[in-house]
Parts: structure tokens; C-alpha cells; sequence
């Protein structure tokens, strides 16, 4: 396992080691030992998105997510929105992809969401069980994000009717 910071101040990148022979693999996606992390992991969820689904971008305030793709390849998208921090409102995009087996770890605060390239499983911890009334969201494609220019390039996505109506970040309270 390597852990990479990435350049939003948090977020934090896992590689994973994979074991491969005849019979197939096996790769640990999780270890608690790996994080310094003050609470502990109390909700696993399983979700699973068809090709040119997109979902966000979402945010919470107390929860942190880890995230695993089990089956597919995704863009995620992610936006600083801590005003405190050193990174406010820095915006990147990272590959995950079931054959490059990493972890993606996104602190509170973080706006983010997915497009899946192909169909996807994406496995995911949380450190909160999940509130409804921690959960906001802002339109995946607003240009006041300042996402890498591929963010925007993604064909049609499918969107849930919450996240068709998700505000502008202007309008983001």
C-alpha cells in the first residue's frame, strides 16, 4: 500500500497491491492501520452505475468517504469548498479503474461525484453513518467549479432528478 496526498489538502490517493496467479487475485482494499483516522469506519455501501451515469456533486459536512471501484473505470470530480483551507476551491479530476486497484479517501467538505466511463461497482466506507440532512449538492456542470476541461466533455450523462436540480455554486448555501 502507497499513500499519495493529492493536491487538494485531505484527499488522499491509496495504491493498492494486487496478487495475481492462475486462479485469479486478490487485492486487501481496506486496512484501519493505513489511516490516521479519528473515527472509526461504521457504514459500508455498495453502488452500482451503468456507463454515462454521473452522480454529484455532492458534499458533507461531517462525513468522510473511502472509496474502492470493484468493477469499471470512473472520472471523479472533486472541488475544495473549505473556506479555511489551503487548497479553497482548487478543482482536479482522478482516474479510478477496477485494474489499477487504489482507494480514494475524501474528507468533509470536498465537493465530489463520478462519471462512469464504463459500467461501474464502487464499493465505499463512511466514517458517519449516512444523514440525508448532511448531504448537498451543487450542477455537476457549472464552469464556477473550475474542473479540468475533460470534467465538462462528458457525453450525456445521465443524472438522478436530485442532481438535475442541484444549484449553481453561487446559489450553494
Amino acid at each position: 500500500m502507497e499513500s499519495t496526498e493529492l493536491s487538494i489538502a485531505g484527499v488522499k490517493l491509496i495504491t493498492l497491491k494486487r496478487f495475481e496467479d492462475s486462479r485469479g487475485s486478490f487485492c486487501e482494499a481496506f486496512r484501519a492501520s493505513w489511516l490516521n483516522h479519528p473515527n472509526p469506519w461504521v457504514q459500508w455501501n455498495v453502488s452500482r452505475s451503468k456507463k454515462g451515469v454521473l452522480r454529484g456533486l455532492h458534499i458533507h459536512q461531517r462525513q468522510t468517504d473511502y472509496w474502492h471501484i470493484v468493477a469499471g473505470q470512473v472520472t471523479v470530480g472533486l472541488v475544495d469548498n473549505r473556506p479555511q483551507s489551503p487548497t479553497y476551491r482548487k478543482a482536479i479530476t482522478v482516474p479510478l479503474r477496477e485494474d489499477a486497484p487504489q482507494t480514494l479517501v475524501i474528507p468533509p467538505g470536498i465537493f465530489h461525484g463520478f462519471y462512469g466511463d464504463t459500467d461501474v461497482v464502487l464499493m465505499y466506507l463512511l466514517d458517519q453513518e449516512y444523514d440525508p440532512t448532511d448531504e448537498k449538492g451543487v450542477r455537476w456542470d457549472d464552469p464556477e467549479l473550475g474542473l479540468p476541461a475533460e470534467w465538462y466533455s462528458k457525453p450525456s450523462p445521465v443524472l438522478s432528478p436530485r442532481d438535475e436540480k442541484a444549484p449553481l455554486l453561487k446559489d450553494f448555501k
